[in-house]
């Protein structure tokens, strides 16, 4: 008998460790947040060591957690494969894109039915990232970050430049005519941003009180949900809250300004037709979204 954990324990684990965040790992898996949770705690039960820590964006893996992932990742990819083949079906090739929770949520999980549509043959696969070494290690295919990465094996591909702007609910939109009247209400904030409404308030001209009241979030998303619920004033990047302005629920009264980042799409110079395939859809929806 082999000593080895559950295996939905794993499989579990295996989804989590690939997107650094237990709710798109849940919704990746189409089960609960809970669901997730007690797997996780079940497997470091039977190893008797902790595999993630939490942080602002979600999880992050223990120095176990990412020797467990190494081994998870190919053991898995394997195992479909093989299953595939006695099934008589090919595997489905695929892509692993990684990238920042809140750039998952909010930019490329509303445009995937459509990628997946247009090229119904490849597989896309979604992981919490922001570290190049992913990258360079084959973790990920794909990763889109605001950084900047240099590397011979590495090719960059420009897709947008990042903008911040103030968001709220249409109705409180139309009070605000100037930079100075968002000291009139709360401030929302996100901790992967502490600085965010301290950059563009020095981009504006104004001061901001630093006893002002408002409320901090520890994820983009969450910040998101509470302007448009009219709890106070959010601030976020352009891309992010295109949907949102589309559908009437937030509505950015002061536009976007640039911060001089720019969000770009890295992959591998040897990466296979497939990613180039992903690569040339991505830059087409920047390039629309922008227009």
């Amino acid at each position: 008998m082999r000593n080895l954990p559950s295996m939905n324990a794993l499989r579990f684990f295996d989804s989590a460790s690939r997107h650094l965040n237990l709710s798109l790992a849940a919704q990746a898996l189409g089960v609960s947040h809970s669901a997730v949770s007690q797997q996780i705690r079940q497997l470091e039960r039977w190893l008797g060591c902790k595999l993630f820590e939490r942080h602002s964006e979600g999880v992050r893996l223990t120095t176990a957690g990412q020797d467990l992932q190494r081994a998870c990742l190919p053991a898995f990819d394997m195992l479909e494969q093989r299953l595939a083949e006695l099934r008589g079906r090919p595997a489905s090739p695929h892509v692993v894109v990684g990238a920042p929770a809140s750039l998952l949520s909010n930019w490329i999980i509303p445009r995937l039915e459509h990628f997946e549509r247009d090229h119904p043959g490849i597989q896309v696969r979604l992981q919490t990232a922001t570290d190049i070494a992913l990258l360079e290690r084959r973790v990920v295919d794909v990763l889109i970050v605001a950084d900047t990465h240099q590397s011979p094996a590495i090719e960059a591909l420009p897709l947008f430049l990042e903008a911040i702007g103030p968001v709220c609910t249409p109705d409180l939109a139309r009070r605000i005519r100037e930079p100075a009247n968002v000291l009139e209400a709360p401030l929302l904030h996100t901790a992967s941003r502490p600085a965010a409404w301290d950059h563009w308030a020095q981009a504006c001209g104004v001061t901001l009180d630093p006893l002002q009241p408002g409320r901090r979030f520890d994820q983009l998303g969450h910040m998101l949900e509470a302007a448009a619920a009219g709890l106070g004033i959010g601030i976020a990047p352009r891309e992010l809250v295109q949907a949102d302005i589309r559908a009437g629920r937030l509505a950015a009264p002061l536009g976007f300004r640039e911060t001089g980042g720019r969000f770009s799409l890295y992959a591998r110079a040897d990466a296979p037709d497939r990613v180039n395939d992903l690569r040339r859809w991505f830059k087409a929806q920047a390039v629309s979204g922008a227009a």
